[in-house]
């Protein structure tokens, strides 16, 4: 048998480039179905879970408090893992009516869907082992309505009551339990609990004081849901889903501008408090590009063009508010603590 170089040489090039084209088009594959996840999770609507909190973490810093990372970053992935866990659900849920497909096999789906979940769950329990049995019960309350959002026999997405539902849980239960585990033990809520009587007290300033600070949150996440259901009334009918503009009709604009303003003038009310620092009032610069995004959406619903303003309101309203905040933490002749 003879040696032949140049049939050596050709059959390593031949190989070369089979191991490349199966390496190129395993990477092709694995890219492709990350895409496909990060579509199932709807990964760009994470913006309501994460923005309430890293504006909580700007108050908690702005205010001096003690902030425990082991806790904080516990709470943050369970959080944005369930996060992603309603999203799946809801997804799941719906293309059984809306005559949509997913974007993985159904048993696939599922099971991304309860892995998020048993995560999520599994990090939740460990969270309240650092914690305390508040954190335990409004966490299974969170995790309750996330679930009954999208299933049930009447799911909370299909009721008028939706928004209210995602501004709370979102926008009040982040702050409420970010700051209420990096506090001193009873300094925002205390409770006592025996075999005969079981009692719960809340401190009034403290409370007031997350109760203000999330207005904001609140009401921009709200108004995002809100947005997307006066896009998709019509076509909510003929599935049978009756959310609030259904029953508002045309009020519902002025519900959705209302939320806006009432998110702005939150603000000059927890300056005089001295909740925040008075440089957050710059949060009014903000004012004329938001107040022509409402403009923009009141002459014009449709989910593809005018949807996503309620987003660029959120993105834009949020992030100036953590960044003052956080800046204001600087400013001592302000009422800043560093």
């Amino acid at each position: 048998m003879r040696f032949h170089p140049a049939r050596l040489l050709y059959d390593m090039n031949s190989y070369e480039k089979a191991h490349k084209t199966i390496r190129t088009n395993g990477n092709g594959m694995v890219i492709s179905m990350f895409k496909r996840l990060l579509e199932y999770v709807e990964i760009k609507t994470k913006i309501t879970s994460i923005f309430p909190f890293f504006m909580t973490l700007a108050y908690l810093f702005a205010k001096g408090a003690p902030i425990f990372p082991l806790r904080t970053c516990i709470f943050f992935l369970a959080m944005f893992l369930f996060d992603l866990t309603a999203t799946t659900i809801n997804n799941y849920m719906d293309t059984k009516t809306n005559h949509q497909t997913l974007q993985f096999k159904r048993s696939t789906a599922l099971m991304i869907t309860l892995v998020l979940f048993f995560v999520s769950m599994a990090l939740g329990l460990y969270l309240v082992s650092l914690t305390d049995i508040v954190v335990l019960g409004i966490g299974a309350l969170c995790f309750l309505c996330g679930v009954l959002y999208s299933y049930g026999p009447i799911p909370i997405s299909r009721q008028a009551y939706g928004e209210f539902f995602s501004g709370i849980f979102y926008g009040f239960c982040i702050p409420f339990l970010l700051i209420y585990m990096n506090s001193p033990k009873g300094s925002v809520l205390s409770y006592k609990i025996s075999l005969e009587t079981m009692s719960l007290s809340f401190s009034v300033l403290p409370m007031l004081s997350i109760l203000l600070l999330s207005i904001i949150p609140i009401f921009l996440t709200a108004n995002i849901m809100l947005a997307n259901n006066i896009c998709d009334v019509e076509r909510d009918i003929t599935v049978n889903r009756f959310t609030l503009p259904y029953y508002l009709k045309k009020k519902a604009l002025y519900l959705f501008a209302g939320l806006y303003y009432v998110a702005f003038l939150s603000v000059p009310v927890m300056v005089i408090f001295h909740i925040l620092s008075p440089i957050s009032l710059l949060l009014f610069l903000v004012f004329p590009i938001v107040q022509k995004n409402i403009k923009q959406f009141w002459n014009m619903q449709e989910k593809d063009k005018t949807f996503i303003l309620s987003i660029q309101n959120f993105i834009l309203m949020m992030s100036a508010d953590t960044i003052l905040i956080f800046i204001g933490a600087f400013l001592p002749f302000l009422g800043g603590s560093r």
